[in-house]
This record gives C-alpha cells, structure tokens and sequence, in this order.
C-alpha cells in the first residue's frame, strides 16, 4: 500500500522548527529591547552605552559574556512623557548560553513609559540563527557556519517590561530553507515562556513535492520544549492527513525528535491508475494516536508508531482492510542525489491482533467476471480473504510498494465465499507461520502467494456438518487477480480427516495434496519414498497414484493403479458370491467413489474378487452397502464371472438312450453305438480337476449385475457360458447361486473351490443355443439345473419350435425337450398342433 509518511516528516519537522525558532526569536528581541529602553530611559539597569561611527550601540553582559546588544543610528527621549525613539535599529541575541546569533531589524521603536509597552512601528525583520560553537569562541563572535537561518517578518509586535508578555494581532511571516508560512495573531506569556499561535497557522513546503499544513491554533512551551497544534491539516497533491491534536517535542538546536498526533488520527493516500490521470481509489488509515521519531541532521524520520484501534482500507472494486492494536513503521533513508535524502516506509509491524482482510472483486466489475478455475473446468466465484496473527511484518520497496510480509505467532487464514449464497462456508488455514508475497497488478498491490511453515492445518466448515480437516508439513496458497484463493497445496504427511461417524468417515494419506476452493477439490499424490496416496471410507481403503476428494461431498476419484479393499465385511449365510466375512477387493486404472450413496465405480480392466469368487469387466459399479454389483463390458471386452458346479453322482437307472415323448405316446430309440450309462464324454478327466468333483462354469456378457441378497447374476447382451463339457449362448440370462449357508460345508468337505460360488441353476433367454459334443440344441428358453444335471429347452425360432441335432441320431424338435449333460438321453414333449418330429440321419 503506498505511504506517504516521510514527506509527512519533513513538513511536519520543518514547521516544527520554524514556530519554534520564530518563538524564541520575537521572546529575546522584545525583552532585550524593552531593557535596553528602560535603561536608558530610566538608568535603573546596568546597560553599556557608547557612541559608534554610525550612531549609539547598547549592550548587556552578565558579568562573563554579552547577552545582548543594540544598535541604531540615533535614540531620542521625549522628557515630557519619558517616552523614547530608536530608529534604524539592529538588534543581536547571544543567549544566556551564547548558542544564538539572532538579529532582529526595524527602522523604528517606540517605548511608551504609562503602559510599559515597547511596540515596533510598522514592519519587522528577523533571522534566526543557531550559533553552537559560542561559548568555545571569542565574546560577540559570529558564527563559523551560518545553516538554514530562518527569516521571520511581522509587525506592531508590543512588549510590556512588567509582565514579560509580548503581543501582535498581525500577521507573521517566516521563511527557510524548506519551507515558509504565516500565522495571524502571536500571545507571549513570559511567566511561562508560552508561546500562543492564534489563528490560521499556514505552512507551505518548498521542492518539487509542495505540502501544506494548516492548524486552527497554536501553543509553544519552552519547559518542555514542545510546539501543540490543535486540528491539524496535511495536504499534498497525494496524501492528507489530520487529527485534533500534534505535538512536535523539540531538542536543544530546535531540530524536531518526536512527533505526536492524538485523537482521531486520519490519513488519506490518493494514487493515479496506471497510464491515466484519474486517481484510483483512496488508501485511508485512522488510529487514536501516532507517534514518529527523527534522527539525524535532516530530521529523518526512523520509526512511526500507530496505537489503539488501528485500521487501514482501501475502496474500489477490490476493498482492503487492516486492523491491529498497534502498527510500527520503520523508516530508512535513500539518497535522491544531491546530497538529499527520501524518507521511505521500509517495514511495517503490525502487533497486538493483526488482522488484514481483501474482499473478492465486486459484482458488476470487468474484473468480477466468471474465470476458470485451473483443474477444475468449474467457474470460480468470488471469494473474501482474511488473515489473522499475533504480528505480521509488511516488507516494502521503493517506499510505498510492498514486497512480501511474515507473521509471528499462531496464524489463520480465512477464506469465504462473496455470495450470499455461500456465504456460511469457509476454508480455514492455520500453521506456526506464513510468508506471504506481493505484486503490483492493474496498479494495485496484490497478495500472490503464501507460505505456511509448520504444522499447516486446512479446514472446511459448513454449519451443521463436521470439519472436513487436512493436515501436513507445510502449505502454499495461490491467490487469484481478482481476489480469493486459486488453489492451496499442501506438502509432507498429509492426513485428511472428514470427521464424520466412524461407519462412514473418510480418511486420506498422501506426500502432496492439492485444493482448489471454487470446486473443493483436493488432489492427492505420492512419491517415491511414501509410495502411492491412500484413502478410506468407512472400511473402504483405496491406493492409486492419484486422488481425487471434494471436500463438499466426500465423492473420490482415484487414477492409476486403483485398488481397493472392502475389510469389516459380515458374513451373509443367504449370500452366494460376496457373502462371506473375507475382505472383497476391486482393482482397475480408475475409480469414481459416491460417499452418501456408497457406490463406487471401477474402469479400466476393473476386476472384482471375494476368496475365490470373481468379477471381470471393462468396468465395475459396486455398491458395498448392498452388496451389488454392476459389471460393464465392451464388444471386445466382455464381463465375466467364474462359477462352480457341483458334479451329480450317477444314478441307477440313467439310460444311454433318447427317449421321444408325445401327449399320447412315449417312443425309445437306441443308438447303434454303446453308451457308458451315467457317464459323459470326457468324464474322465475329472480325477485331474483341482476342484475335486466339481467343474468350473465360466459365464460372460456385455452387461452382469449381481445382487447377493437375491444370489441373482443377470447377464445382457451376448451371454455365453462355458462349463467343462457344454457351452450355452443367449441374449440374457439368470444365474441362481447356492446359498453360503449350504455350500460352506460342503466345500470343506468335498473339495470344492475354496469360497468360491456354486451354480443352483440358470435360465437363458432369446436367441438360445446350447453345445455339447456331437450335440447342438436351439429355442427362445434354457433352464438348466445343476442338481438334476439336466437343460429343458423350449420355444424356437419363428419359423418352429426347439430342436436338437445329435451328429448320431439326427434333429428333434418339440414343444419341450430335456436333455443331460451326463447321458445322451432326450425327453421330447409336444402338442396335438405341435406333433414330435425326428430326423434321423442314415447312414451309407
């Protein structure tokens, strides 16, 4: 923020010096002529008088050095009145100390012996000059250096002998070096060497840099050696500033070492926009009291204080505020050339509560237009900043520029929504320290950047609902041009914590974590040394190499090498595929988690498994509260799931036959070749099948959803089953699973898969077609039962009913055929309008 302090400092020290100096000129010539006056006149004092080659010199000593002398070309006493004359008179005060060499000039005094009044007649000239080296030098010695004298002009000045006090209404002029004013109206007090400015206090700095300062009144004191000015006003083409009191406190040269200004203290700082001369919008500060010290000999200012309810802003499309207890400013002396020096604002501390606040740009301004925010592709609304500390520095450049700013002491940054809307959330940033970095954007100073370091906290809050909280080593804020906060990162042991109920909180792990507030993403990423993020959610735990949070919902999205593990899993007796007490775990290249709903969706060669049931697909939708899941596949990558089906013993009386069966009639027909009663091609493989007496049945299809509370597997789309010695083809099906309560004991008994399913039994629909070694069977229908080891096939293309071709006995066709997987027999059963019809191949 630009300050303008130092030009402050040197009016207000100028002026200082020159009501000071003014002072003590008019006290000693008043009082050293009105003794001079009366000693000639009534011989009471020990004047010297003697008889120049210009006319008559007064002077007075002390017995040890000249206090005063006097010189004019020719002094007249009236004898009638005792009143007397002096003209052309140049009068020289040495001092008590003989510190002085100030002359005092007029052509004509008058004394008036009634009153006691010694009243010069018309104009007045004086020149104040500090003589230091007067007691080391020869008696009446003239200064070896004359610097910076200052020229005062008044007239009708009137001083009584008897009180001590001097007088004018008049106006009094001064000038010097670095400035020159006026006041009306001089009251001295001699009882208490106090000087009272009356009215209309003027003082009008020279340089390129012009400054004015105006007070209503005015008092001197010489014990203390202070200069009071009451209501007073700076004003410059840039920077007001006024307050209803300042006192300038003086050291032995009248050079200004303090200044005070109490009670409503304000400062305006106007700047024009860059490239125009319309001025931009006003930097104001109010205070209860302001205190500056200056050092050197061109009273440079060297540090400021602000105390009690310090507060700072700036309007326009971007307000600013700063408020704390106290503000120091630290001043530092840069050289202008010509061996002058600028006065420049280097630090600022701001103490006891400090508190800086930018709100986000206005609505209806250029600036306030929607900006995308960066990784979001959402639009990021306007935002409020505030950061609070113990103490903050402000570092500035070039005086008025700042640079960068430290706080000291716990710190928080708040950060809030600037719609009404939104107003109830905020982002809340908290670590041991921050150091933050600005930038002159568009003509104003901007914060770009911030730096937390340690124990960096982020906390989201929503009335109503549980902190979202991350916590890490360090953090760093981006900031937006036109307000807000871009994005914050944060770096080494990230933990996020959502605080919610055990059952459903989520919790996260990573070595760099990523937010952007306009959307309450955070990004998590690993490294190296810690390996890949991890999140959990309830008894959800997910790893990728990236992950996504909003901190709004608790939705994730994971990317690259996902895999999750669903532990704290209850065992579901009524269940089949997910239904045991084993952690279920889901790989795949993506995941897209749903907090609230507990859906998660896995793409990318996303496979699903429990002990040894699994699911396969291009992509996976698993909901954990219901354990249900949905499988999508693709042309040419299906959905797939392996289940196991327990091999039927053989049974007395399985015949090696096809039997054709009509509503009336039931008709035999053997094979002319031999078969093995109860025993299927390929049968005797199966003392090499790990399964023990159980084969596999492997089923795939565009499209699987499972519900393990039904023990339901339905398949869309292309569905293909394969088992040991059979496949099955259909435009859907259902696969129904054995209950866990049936198939636990079975498997630890009989050898079965470890865990895995087992098929109760399975319709297919539409488009049906069944094989099996020398066999092919087509229909609309497929129920086929595991237990009785058997297919029932009905309804067949529009042209006919079912049929099943064996490569031996020829094409059935009937309403209804049952055939088996162990035996060639075949049930037909058909209708007065559908009669059974065989086809039987002859041989040649």
């Amino acid at each position: 923020m630009p300050l303008q302090i130092y030009r402050l400092r040197r009016i207000l020290g100028a002026t200082a010096v020159l009501i000071t100096l003014l002072v003590a000129g008019m006290y000693f010539y008043a009082r050293s002529r009105i003794r001079d006056v009366r000693n000639e006149i009534n011989q009471k004092l020990p004047f010297e008088i003697s008889k120049t080659a210009n006319g008559f010199q007064i002077s007075k000593s002390d017995g040890k050095r000249t206090l005063f002398t006097v010189q004019a070309s020719d002094v007249k006493q009236f004898r009638l009145n005792g009143n007397a004359e002096l003209h052309n008179v140049n009068i020289v005060l040495y001092g008590r100390d003989s510190s002085r060499f100030d002359q005092i000039y007029g052509d004509d005094f008058a004394f008036d012996q009634k009153t006691g009044n010694v009243t010069a007649k018309g104009d007045v000239q004086i020149e104040l000059v500090a003589n230091p080296a007067g007691t080391s030098g020869p008696d009446q010695s003239l200064p070896k250096e004359v610097k910076n004298p200052i020229h005062l002009k008044t007239r009708d000045l009137a001083f009584n002998k008897d009180s001590g006090d001097a007088a004018t209404d008049a106006r009094v002029e001064f000038r010097m070096a670095q400035a020159s004013g006026w006041a009306v109206g001089v009251r001295y007090t001699g009882k208490s060497n106090t000087l009272t400015l009356l009215s209309q206090i003027h003082i009008v700095t020279n340089g390129p840099e012009s400054s004015t300062i105006n007070a209503d009144y005015g008092v001197i004191t010489n014990d203390p050696r202070v200069v009071l000015l009451y209501h007073p006003h700076l004003d410059r083409e840039s920077v007001t500033m006024q307050s209803d009191h300042a006192t300038f406190y003086l050291g032995p040269d009248n050079n200004v070492e303090r200044i005070l200004a109490t009670d409503h203290v304000n400062a305006e700082a106007r700047s024009a926009k860059k490239g125009t001369t319309e001025s931009g919008p006003p930097i104001r500060s109010r205070s209860d009291q302001a205190e500056f010290l200056l050092t050197g000999k061109q009273n440079l200012l060297r540090t400021g204080i602000l105390t009690g309810n310090v507060h700072i802003e700036q309007d326009g499309p971007q307000p600013v505020q700063g408020d704390a207890g106290r503000v120091i400013l630290d001043f530092a002396a840069r050289s202008t050339g010509r061996n002058t020096s600028r006065n420049e604002v280097q630090k600022i501390h701001a103490l006891d509560g400090a508190r800086l606040i930018q709100h986000a740009v206005q609505s209806g301004t250029q600036q306030a237009k929607a900006q995308p925010a960066k990784n979001s592709g959402l639009t990021s609304g306007p935002q409020d900043f505030e950061l609070t500390a113990p103490a903050i520095d402000f570092i500035l450049s070039a005086g008025n520029v700042l640079d960068h700013a430290v706080t000291s002491g716990a710190a928080k940054i708040l950060i809030t929504p600037a719609t009404e809307t939104a107003a109830s959330q905020k982002t809340i940033i908290t670590a041991a320290k921050f150091t933050a970095q600005f930038a002159v954007n568009d003509g104003k100073n901007q914060i770009t950047n911030m730096h937390g370091t340690p124990d960096a906290r982020v906390v989201n809050s929503v009335p109503g609902a549980p902190d979202r909280v991350s916590t890490s080593d360090s953090v760093d804020a981006l900031f937006l041009p036109q307000g807000g906060i871009d994005s914050i990162t944060q770096q080494g042991n990230v933990a996020y914590n959502d605080n919610l109920a055990p059952e459903k909180r989520m919790q996260a792990w990573a070595s760099t974590a990523h937010y952007t507030p306009a959307d309450q993403i955070l990004n998590l990423t690993g490294d190296s040394q810690t390996g890949n993020p991890r999140v959990t959610s309830g008894s959800m735990a997910t790893t990728a190499k990236t992950v996504r949070i909003n901190r709004a919902t608790g939705d994730a999205l994971a990317d690259g090498d996902v895999k999750t593990t669903y532990s704290d899993v209850k065992e579901q007796p009524n269940g089949a595929l997910l239904a045991s007490s084993s952690p279920i775990h889901v790989t795949a290249r993506t995941m897209t988690a749903h907090h609230d709903s507990g859906l998660a969706l896995y793409t990318g060669n996303a496979r699903l498994w429990q002990d040894a049931n699994i699911v396969e697909a291009p992509s996976i939708e698993f909901d954990r509260s219901r354990r249900f899941v949905t499988a999508q596949g693709t042309a040419t990558q299906l959905a797939r799931t392996v289940l196991i089906q327990k091999e039927r013993a053989p049974q007395e009386g399985d015949k090696s036959s096809a039997t054709s069966k009509s509503t009336k009639s039931t008709t035999e027909n053997s094979s002319s070749k031999p078969k093995i009663p109860g025993k299927r091609p390929g049968q005797e493989a199966q003392k090499d099948n790990p399964l023990g007496n159980s084969t596999p049945i492997a089923i795939t299809a565009l499209k699987l959803t499972y519900s393990d509370a039904e023990r339901k597997a339905h398949y869309e789309g292309g569905v293909f089953a394969q088992g040991v010695d059979f496949t099955a083809r259909a435009k859907s099906a259902d696969a129904f699973l054995v209950p866990r309560s049936q198939t636990s004991s079975n498997q630890s008994s009989t050898g079965l898969g470890s865990g895995q399913s087992q098929l109760d039994h399975m319709i297919a629909y539409d488009d049906v077609v069944v094989t099996q070694p020398n066999r092919h069977a087509d229909g609309q229908k497929l129920v086929y039962t595991v237990a009785d080891d058997k297919f029932v096939l009905t309804g067949g293309p529009p042209t006919g009913p079912p049929s099943i071709f064996d490569a031996e006995q020829g094409k059935i066709t009937g309403v209804s055929l049952t055939f088996f997987r162990s035996d060639d027999r075949v049930l037909v059963e058909g209708e007065a309008s559908t009669p059974v019809v065989t086809q039987t191949r002859v041989a040649r």
